[in-house]
């Protein structure tokens, strides 16, 4: 057997027996599995802000509300949020009587505006406990094989009585392989977690920044006025704003 032959790590597996060869069909499952999830999650992940931001930017560039709910955007989370809101508010101005016991307008637009957030922030996570768990079990699992090619080397000196290297190199290069293999399925899952939860936390706070600015035009009819805006400004786009949010209500300017 020449050195190329020697050293190669896939014979070592395979001459390492059964255990050892379920050990790395595992892990290789793994690996597959969460490089899948990051691609995938990445693309989701680029989708949706990319189709965040282009719906936001576009409602609150809109003349006034109605024209802004006009927009059609169904690929953004944003796009549901606000037309949720809309048919939310509508649904309680029509159907919902005065009374002390009735749910307020503003509590019955923010309960569907929270439920979408909601919905949005499962389908984000949705993949991430895959790529926890293989973070987490992919160390234990090399180890695992560790331990039992460091096993299969004391077997092999025992049965020769003698500690030569061509009677535990095998053993002990399936073990240093495992380890290597539990790092390198390991280490990128847990980077590829903690970076997917970073950002869907950025994307769940524009939601939540665009549902408290939707919120507050929805329920005075007038969005928060700008540091930089004047108090003349500011009273003429609220007033602007109010006629338009009375005219999506129903209720008479």
């Amino acid at each position: 057997m020449n050195q190329t032959q020697e050293f190669n790590s896939l014979m070592f597996i395979l001459e390492a027996g059964p255990v050892a060869i379920a050990v790395a069909a595992l892990m290789l499952v793994m690996s597959v599995a969460s490089w899948y999830l990051m691609v995938t999650k990445y693309v989701q992940y680029v989708r949706m802000k990319s189709a965040i931001q282009r719906y936001i930017a576009q409602f609150w560039a809109a003349p006034n509300l109605q024209a802004a709910l006009n927009i059609e955007d169904a690929h953004s989370a944003a796009y549901a949020l606000a037309h949720h809101a809309a048919t939310a508010s509508q649904h309680h101005h029509t159907h919902v009587q005065t009374s002390a016991n009735a749910c307020s307008h503003e509590e019955f637009v923010a309960r569907s505006m929270r439920r979408d957030i909601a919905a949005t922030s499962s389908q984000l996570e949705s993949g991430l406990s895959v790529l926890a768990s293989v973070g987490s079990v992919a160390p234990f699992v090399g180890l695992f094989g560790t331990v039992w090619g460091i096993y299969h080397a004391l077997a092999a000196i025992s049965a020769s009585g003698q500690a030569t290297l061509d009677k535990v190199a095998g053993p002990v290069g399936e073990a240093l392989i495992m380890t290597a293999i539990g790092l390198a399925v390991a280490i990128p899952a847990v980077l590829a977690y903690n970076a997917f939860v970073k950002a869907n936390r950025t994307i769940l706070g524009q939601l939540d920044t665009f549902a408290q600015d939707l919120h507050v035009l929805m329920t005075t009819g007038a969005t928060l006025a700008k540091k930089h805006t004047s108090p003349r400004q500011a009273v003429v786009d609220a007033n602007a704003t109010t006629h338009a949010a009375n005219k999506v209500n129903g209720v008479p300017a």
